[in-house]
């Protein structure tokens, strides 16, 4: 694991990405590694580059520091390879650096992770389009997080978890339930709810337990869903995500499975933080799709 390939995003964490890849790249340059700085300022021709790096061979290793959404394009880079992915947590959220155990804030133990160059290898979420294959880490959302999601990006004097819950507060008062299909495997449901969520790992929003039992290893999808409350239910009930107690509220309902099915009018759909695609879409949990470098 001698040539790294290093993408820092340079919108993530208020500039906090490119000062942790300029550590990182000095510690492993210092250990005797070659380090490709793949870094672009533009998200369009990071991607090019990143997959060009992990397609050309010209790579041992690829190193994304940002957010999840950073991560989410490592993983559409390697998945299906066996280039090994390290996520240097380095965003708002980080909710896949932290499935995966990544330490925080202590670039010097993520460079040692490197250089033992122990890796192995999780699942991931595929979904097949006519365009190709997308990829996902952590948590795929459609409903009101992913209205959540989309007003959160316009609240930019707020980061992080207070961001989440300034467009939580924002979006409630206006939302009515949704009706959902949802197929996990063999089994239908036909329902009204507030959101559902298919996790491959167990957070999102940074840190918010959405399905606490999820994963990444255990070739499954948790599968949760909010079947319909009143405003004040729901605010009653959403601190306990944070701790993972909401699952036991009788509108929350946990399926697993391999294969997912999720169908609504109008609704778009989120993975790892990101815009992903209107739904319907089927989904799947790809076992051992990813390698990567971590505890």
């Amino acid at each position: 694991m001698r040539r790294i390939g290093l993408y820092a995003n340079p919108v993530s964490g208020r500039g906090r990405s490119e000062t942790a890849a300029a550590q990182l790249r000095g510690i492993l340059a210092d250990s005797g590694h070659i380090v490709l700085d793949i870094t672009a300022q533009s998200a369009a021709e990071g991607r090019v580059r990143t997959f060009d790096a992990v397609r050309s061979g010209a790579i041992d290793a690829l190193v994304v520091a940002g957010g999840d959404g950073t991560a989410n394009l490592g993983a559409n880079a390697c998945a299906g390879t066996d280039i090994p992915l390290v996520v240097l947590p380095a965003g708002t959220g980080n909710d896949n650096a932290r499935s995966l155990g990544m330490p925080r804030k202590d670039i010097p133990a993520i460079a040692r992770l490197i250089s033992d160059g122990q890796t192995r290898r999780i699942d991931a979420g595929r979904c097949v389009t006519a365009d190709g294959e997308l990829w996902w880490l952590g948590v795929l959302g459609g409903g009101f997080d992913t209205l959540v999601n989309t007003r959160g990006r316009s609240l930019t004097a707020l980061h992080g978890t207070p961001r989440y819950l300034a467009a939580v507060a924002l979006e409630l008062p206006r939302f009515t339930g949704i009706p959902y299909v949802v197929q996990v495997d063999d089994q239908r449901i036909e329902t009204e709810a507030m959101l559902v969520a298919v996790a491959n790992g167990g957070t999102f929003g940074g840190g918010m337990k959405v399905c606490p039992d999820a994963s990444m290893t255990d070739g499954l999808f948790d599968v949760m869903i909010l079947h319909k409350i009143g405003r004040g239910e729901f605010l009653r009930i959403f601190p306990r995500v944070f701790s993972g107690g909401h699952v036991s509220h009788p509108a929350v309902e946990i399926l697993r499975g391999r294969r997912v099915h999720l169908e609504a009018d109008g609704i778009d759909s989120q993975a790892d933080g990101e815009d992903f695609l209107p739904l319907p879409v089927d989904l799947e949990v790809v076992p051992g799709a990813l390698a990567v470098v971590a505890p």
